[in-house]
């Protein structure tokens, strides 16, 4: 996790250029350390697993490779009109942080409850996807002389914005009835931010009722509570369990 970590903010450091300009070079050391460390591990992964290409094709898979991938892409990648695609490359190492998730344990019960949510909130998103083409062509019939509403897919941009109440104020109506459809989208965005919320809470509240109420598999040799009831040697004292 600390690796992790250091790595991010190594990359997060190098991007400024009055620090880079001072430490680069220790910047890049530190980077080819954490790279070669992940290679490793995703090597390791490779070995371990009982399905090597399974592995890579799955989430945790797919976030270690691009953890180390564009420093090894960046060798591959030369000339001057290629800088701003390597540094592009490079960036995406940012990705690592992902792999924090792997070694949270709390995180598991968010994905479980975004799993488990993702039909009622597809349904809802298609409902407000509905609600802002209506009021989105509403409102450029309504705006019709506003430059900002030139067309609708410009008016469902300033819905998305008004209904999420973020309001960048770009685009404005000006009309007495585009104001009054505006407020009745302002008003409406306060209950749309509330639904998802209540979705996915009461799933993460299943999920850890559920797993509370799960029986929970202990070491035989050093009675240790195990992470998983599939583990076949123990985090504690390394013995197998087993399973």
């Amino acid at each position: 996790m600390w690796a992790i970590i250091l790595s991010v903010l190594s990359i997060i450091l190098e991007s400024d250029t009055s620090i880079n300009e001072v430490y680069g070079l220790q910047l890049k050391y530190i980077e080819w350390f954490f790279t070669i460390l992940f290679t490793l591990e995703y090597l390791l992964r490779m070995i371990c697993v009982t399905r090597p290409l399974q592995y890579t094709r799955s989430f945790f898979g797919i976030v270690d490779f691009i953890s180390i991938a564009p420093t090894y892409l960046s060798l591959f990648i030369t000339g001057t009109h290629f800088l701003l695609v390597i540094r592009a490359v490079r960036l995406l190492r940012v990705f690592r942080i992902l792999k924090l998730v792997r070694y949270l344990q709390e995180s598991q019960v968010l994905l479980q409850a975004l799993k488990a949510s993702r039909v009622k909130v597809t349904v809802f998103i298609g409902a407000i996807l509905t609600i802002v083409l209506i009021m989105g062509t509403l409102m450029y019939l309504v705006e019709s002389g506003n430059p900002g509403f030139s067309n609708i897919s410009k008016s469902m941009y300033w819905a998305i914005v008004t209904m999420t109440t973020v309001g960048y104020g770009d685009i404005t109506p000006q009309t007495p009835l585009g104001q009054f459809f505006a407020s009745i989208i302002m008003i409406l965005g306060y209950g749309v931010l509330a639904v998802p919320t209540g979705i996915v809470s009461a799933e993460i509240t299943n999920v850890s009722l559920k797993g509370r109420s799960t029986k929970k598999s202990l070491c035989k040799e050093c009675n240790a509570e195990l992470i998983s009831e599939s583990s076949h040697f123990c985090h504690v004292c390394g013995k197998p369990t087993g399973v």
